[in-house]
């Protein structure tokens, strides 16, 4: 499948399929289509749409194909930032956020990414559940604002604040790391605990998270 990302600060991803191939994403997720795509929504099983559910995505997923010769269709971000493509095959999966996953071919399936260890969820910012891609095919991720790269070696960790942590490669676990000091706890306004996540792999933040954006408007 090829594709083009286009447009800022809300980019879209316009996928060129020919006849027979399909794009998947979560329903309303289309932004403009040719006329030979057809649409199909489905759960894809009653189990998968409750995990996605779980992962903050929607139980029903629209599934486009195309009909006739080349198409074309595009998925749009829902909030000023970056698309990003990443390439999901065996020994090759990707962790994101919730409400990351944006659209995918049809080899690639996602399923709820539990934290491996407790702190992690309780108090590394991110919760319990993240999403997890595997299989085969391309997926298209939606972040909020830029996206900064770290590539982390065998046990190298860099500390995050809550909600900046994007993506991450499927080697890379969680864990939260107390900030020191009682007067940085209760007057630094960063909270009680940081995000630490440890290598190896690659990671994803974002400089933007939706809920600052929300807290600077309030």
């Amino acid at each position: 499948m090829n594709y083009k990302i286009v447009g800022t600060p809300f980019p879209a991803v316009e996928c060129y399929i020919r006849e027979g191939e399909g794009v998947i994403t979560q329903n309303g997720g289309m932004s403009w289509m040719s006329p030979n795509i057809k649409m199909e929504t489905n759960s894809n099983g009653i189990f998968r749409g409750i995990k996605r559910g779980f992962a903050g995505e929607k139980f029903f997923q629209n599934n486009y194909v195309c009909t006739k010769g080349e198409g074309v269709v595009a998925f749009a971000s829902s909030f000023p930032g970056e698309i990003r493509a990443f390439q999901i095959s065996k020994g090759n999966e990707m962790i994101l956020q919730k409400r990351g996953f944006l659209a995918s071919s049809r080899g690639v399936k996602m399923s709820i990414y539990f934290q491996k260890k407790l702190s992690g969820g309780l108090f590394g910012g991110e919760g319990f559940i993240m999403q997890r891609i595997y299989g085969d095919g391309v997926v298209f991720a939606e972040f909020d604002g830029s996206v900064i790269e770290y590539e982390l070696a065998e046990n190298q960790s860099i500390l995050v604040d809550t909600g900046h942590v994007a993506a991450m490669s499927g080697t890379c676990t969680l864990s939260a790391k107390m900030i020191s000091g009682v007067k940085n706890k209760l007057l630094g306004d960063e909270g009680f605990f940081n995000t630490k996540i440890s290598g190896p792999g690659r990671v994803y933040l974002q400089t933007m998270p939706i809920w600052k954006i929300a807290e600077a408007i309030m």
